[in-house]
């Protein structure tokens, strides 16, 4: 997990900059899109190379893509958790260039 999750990590910074400047609502909503993708294309990667998806939601919940590699119901907490790594980026970004 730690690697596929790692990989959203790689690709946030050229999105946080591209939405930077646009309100809470698209920036929130691309992040969403954008994880659940990640999510979605890895999961769906897995289960035809090994024949399986480690974190199946297949009969967990109502809002289940087919294949069980995302829930779209989880969009709501994606949008947040987006919205919490551009504070987290920007701060570290401060610390690295030795603003504060």
């Amino acid at each position: 997990m730690f690697p596929i999750y790692g990989l959203a990590a790689f690709l946030f910074e050229p999105v946080h900059d591209a939405v930077r400047n646009r309100p809470l609502w698209q920036r929130a909503a691309a992040y969403s899109v954008g994880i659940m993708g990640v999510e979605y294309f890895t999961g769906t990667a897995l289960k035809k190379l090994v024949g399986v998806v480690p974190w199946d939601y297949s009969g967990h919940a109502r809002f289940v893509l087919p294949g069980g590699a995302t829930r779209l119901d989880y969009a709501p907490l994606w949008a947040v958790a987006g919205l919490g790594l551009e504070r987290l980026h920007d701060a570290m970004g401060r610390v690295t260039v030795g603003e504060r």
